[in-house]
């Protein structure tokens, strides 16, 4: 029989430690898991991790499929770091991509310098308004995040496919469920010529820089992390709880609906029914990999993004199904998952033995 026993002291050297093991302990097994398929594991794990980056061009497709990620892990690591659960990322990047998308068709046949600005405004605008919700519920309701957000994101996605199959369809689409192409003034800038590499990656940069700032050089940033680390420390502190919840939930609503946005007026240039092949839950185990650090997210959703794309690499070279980007991702959460918990108990074996002696010995004693 084994159990957990809390040990006295985690270990800081191995909780850093830790991903790096639970990238390791993935490779291995999708290398096992290639081999079960029929594949030489060596060429497809090669396939997998090196073939989709082996040029600039394919540099230049993963930074641009690490974007929305990173941008919704930004925002997610201070909800954790905090203690709120906010699983609703997806949602909210969706609601970003559908607001700024009916704004972005306002200057259909427009060269307005403005239209650009306002797309990302109204994106931001409608991630933070869709995470104010979860916040209002929370804070006013008591009700549980994690369940409120997961139910949002399924509403998020339905008021998508109606919004693309209806008022926001394309009237001249041949009946296609999508939006007219947004306009060149709407669109993101490319940074480098042939590459589909574009300014949000300059957002990406610029959010890196003031959430690191934030979180360890700022008044506000110290009062999160004390909420997250003891609730009652940060109550007899005098630090506002429910302030600090609706904080971090709408800036990080804010930031997903950011990165919406930037899908619509970046690499799809309209709305479709499907803007995100899960992003934001994705950003859910790129932001505990990273240990809700900025430095590590971003290590850690670079390696998410080019997991997507050695999944299509895959699906093209190797005829594997979509499944198996679903299946690396899931292996890191299970072996990260699995590391912090032996960081944190160690495990013992109990003796079943010597709980059966114990009444025993109390019986005999109690007759005497």
């Amino acid at each position: 029989m084994l159990k957990l026993e809390a040990r006295p002291h985690a270990s800081a050297y191995w909780s850093y430690l830790s991903p790096i093991l639970a990238v390791v302990l993935t490779l291995i097994t999708g290398a096992i898991l290639f081999s079960s398929l029929g594949e030489d594991p060596l060429e497809a794990l090669y396939i997998f991790f090196i073939s989709p980056v082996s040029d600039w061009y394919g540099i230049s497709e993963l930074l641009v499929k690490c974007i929305p990620i990173l941008l919704c892990a930004y925002g997610l690591s201070l909800c954790y770091r905090a203690s709120v659960w906010n699983i609703g990322a997806e949602g909210q990047l969706l609601m970003g991509g559908l607001i700024a998308s009916t704004m972005a068709l306002q200057f259909v046949d427009s060269e307005s310098l403005w239209a650009m600005p306002l797309t990302m405004i109204m994106g931001i605008v409608g991630g933070a308004a869709w995470a104010g919700i979860a916040a209002f519920l929370k804070l006013k309701m008591n009700t549980n995040e994690i369940l409120v957000t997961i139910m949002m994101n399924y509403i998020a996605l339905n008021l998508l496919v109606w919004a693309v199959h209806g008022p926001l369809k394309d009237p001249h689409g041949f009946n296609f469920p999508e939006s007219a192409l947004f306009a060149e003034s709407t669109l993101l800038p490319v940074l480098f010529e042939g590459t589909r590499l574009h300014l949000g990656l300059v957002f990406v940069l610029l959010a890196l820089a003031v959430i690191w700032v934030f979180i360890s050089k700022t008044f506000l940033g110290f009062q999160i992390q004390v909420l997250g680390l003891d609730k009652s420390a940060a109550k007899m502190a005098g630090f506002s709880q429910t302030k600090l919840a609706a904080l971090v939930l709408v800036v990080c609503g804010g930031l997903a609906g950011i990165a919406g946005a930037i899908e619509v007026a970046g690499p799809i240039g309209q709305l479709v029914p499907v803007i995100s092949p899960g992003y934001g839950y994705a950003a859910i185990i790129v932001a505990f990999l990273g240990r809700l650090h900025p430095l590590g997210i971003t290590l850690a959703g670079l390696l998410m993004a080019l997991i997507y794309m050695g999944g299509e690499m895959a699906q093209i070279s190797l005829a594997l199904p979509s499944a198996i980007t679903g299946i690396f991702q899931g292996l890191i959460l299970f072996y990260l998952l699995s590391c912090d918990v032996l960081i944190r108990y160690r495990l013992r074996f109990k003796s079943a033995g010597l709980k059966a002696v114990k009444p025993i010995i109390s019986t005999q004693a109690e007759g005497q």
